[in-house]
């Protein structure tokens, strides 16, 4: 998206790099209601700091971003989906049944005895002969 000098507006799928430049660098802001707002990287209000923001108003005329407040529904544009991917999301009995089996823990017998961090030969004495 890219602002003329005659403050016209334009959208294009391809940039090309000549045409491409600081005025042409907006930041999108998606509101809980799923609208989305533009505003100017490069331009701001001189004395507040308040960004500018892209407008159109009833009429359908570009509105002059220092005009344009965030909040207004001039600013707020709903977005047009190219392309959707519904997934499904999964449930936790989906889940536990794709889940690999889990192993049976071990038992108390099949593991080693440690005294001080190592293999008592004790305990091994104790189950060879048992």
């Amino acid at each position: 998206m890219a602002e003329a000098s005659n403050v016209l507006f334009f959208s294009s799928v391809f940039v090309f790099q000549e045409h491409f430049t600081p005025e042409c660098k907006f930041k999108e802001c998606v509101f809980e209601n799923y609208y989305v707002t533009y505003s100017s990287i490069l331009y701001r209000q001189t004395q507040s700091g308040r960004a500018w923001y892209i407008g159109i108003n009833r009429d359908g005329q570009v509105m002059k971003g220092n005009r344009v407040k965030k909040t207004k529904g001039a600013a707020h544009f709903l977005p047009k989906l190219i392309e959707v991917a519904m997934y499904r999301e999964p449930s936790l009995h989906d889940v536990a049944e794709q889940s690999p089996p889990r192993k049976t823990p071990k038992t108390s017998s099949d593991s080693p005895v440690l005294q001080n961090g190592k293999k008592d030969p004790q305990s091994k004495t104790k189950t060879s002969s048992s």
